[in-house]
């Protein structure tokens, strides 16, 4: 059995069965999600009443604060630094011990000594979306005006207001271009947001499991997992922090049902089938009875210590909203008429959550806007979770796009 466990990296072991509302040290990791949500344990960027952020909602959010980590050193000429884009529920510890679960940084087959994304070749940048629960201004932080949490107060949020915090932050560390914006599934969605709304600001994408908008079948996944949430009777309406519950158990099924859509039908069958949970027979009762079942409570219940839920209704949302041909009257290559970015897109065999269907979409975009695009469909059975998990081919293809894009841009000699 191969579980994910709470800071989204895979590990092998067996599972025990665990459910849903078992939720160990829940006042202790509620603690926890409260103190990162001010307070990160990270790098932060804070930006006060004279620099707003304009929401596409009309909103000027300010102030608002940025949680971010870094890893290497940016060189003279400030031409090395690449922006790691994390997914729905990641955060910016993609390379270092997790503050609240402990464990290694979620993207560990790709960033580190060695590894495509080195921190000894090139400074890593990774940032807390806004909207999350790390830090970044989001639901759970603290509203200046109320001094209680914002909860549903908090503006709704879109990929493109992520991206605008993101160059802000960019340009507080002095960046003017980035050598690399890479991401994987929500990640991928503000990669590619960055090549349209900052083109000259970013010489080389690497989007990976990802599409320019969800579809409507991913949107109906999205609201399953919100009415999950808020038919929780501990969700008050989006209070509960200043009533003291938590929904763990609508959180946690709106994980279980999302997890579904991250693996695929086969790999589900390899680890599972339908093999029963320290026991022989069935119980014949509405127990954890198959291991798959075991697997997805332990999903659940893992998740809700470490992620806030009204942070899930957000993000979850900025993802329905996305859509990069909608500001292009509908052409999609009109958004990357010209671009003078690199690209590189990646798709995965099994993903059925973003089909390669998708990515050939953005391809031929890219290819009527003229863009110099390299595309990648990647065959194995580990779904659309792929781009988190040690699958060879994918690490020699980003390793590969890095070294001629950095070529490309007099970042690493020919033949380094």
């Amino acid at each position: 059995m191969c579980p994910i466990d709470v800071a989204g990296n895979r590990e092998e072991t067996g599972l025990k069965m665990v459910k849903v509302q078992s939720v160990h040290s829940q006042a202790i990791h509620a603690e926890e999600r409260a103190h990162e949500a001010d307070h990160p344990s990270s790098q932060v960027a804070r930006f006060g009443a004279e620099q707003p952020l304009r929401l596409d909602c009309g909103v000027d959010l300010a102030p608002f604060q940025i949680a971010y980590q870094t890893y290497g050193e940016l060189n003279a000429d400030k031409s090395n630094a690449i922006l790691v884009c994390h997914a729905l529920t990641g955060d910016q510890h993609v390379a270092n011990i997790h503050p609240v679960t402990g464990k290694p940084g979620w993207w560990q087959t790709l960033v580190g000594p060695g590894k495509p994304l080195d921190p000894e070749r090139f400074f890593i940048i990774c940032s807390n979306v806004i909207g999350s629960c790390m830090g970044s201004t989001g639901p759970s932080s603290t509203n200046p005006a109320t001094g209680k949490p914002w909860g549903l107060d908090f503006p709704i949020i879109t990929i493109p207001d992520m991206v605008r915090a993101q160059a802000m932050l960019i340009d507080r560390l002095g960046i003017d271009r980035l050598f690399c914006v890479v991401g994987g599934s929500m990640g991928g969605m503000q990669t590619l947001q960055w090549t349209v709304a900052y083109p000259k600001r970013v010489a080389s994408a690497l989007a990976i499991a990802c599409s320019t908008r969800h579809s409507a079948q991913n949107i109906a996944f999205h609201e399953l997992g919100r009415q999950a949430v808020m038919a929780d009777p501990d969700w008050r309406h989006g209070r509960y922090y200043e009533e003291g519950t938590y929904p763990h158990r609508g959180l946690g099924v709106a994980r279980m049902a999302a997890h579904i859509t991250y693996l695929s039908d086969a790999a589900l069958h390899r680890k599972f089938g339908r093999r029963m949970q320290d026991r022989e027979l069935p119980t014949f009762s509405f127990d954890a009875d198959f291991q798959v079942e075991s697997y997805l409570r332990y999903q659940g219940s893992s998740f809700v210590e470490r992620f806030d839920a009204n942070s899930y209704l957000y993000l979850t949302r900025a993802m329905d909203y996305f859509d990069i041909a909608a500001d292009h009257n509908g052409v999609l290559a009109e958004a990357f008429r010209d671009t003078a970015t690199r690209f590189c897109v990646v798709s995965f065999t099994s993903d059925w959550l973003f089909p390669t269907s998708e990515s050939r979409n953005v391809v031929h975009a890219l290819n009527a806007g003229g863009a110099r695009v390299s595309f990648a469909e990647i065959e194995t059975d580990r779904g659309h979770d792929a781009f988190l998990l040690d699958v060879p081919e994918f690490v020699d293809i980003a390793r590969a796009f890095l070294q001629s894009a950095g070529v490309a841009h007099g970042l690493v000699a020919k033949g380094k």
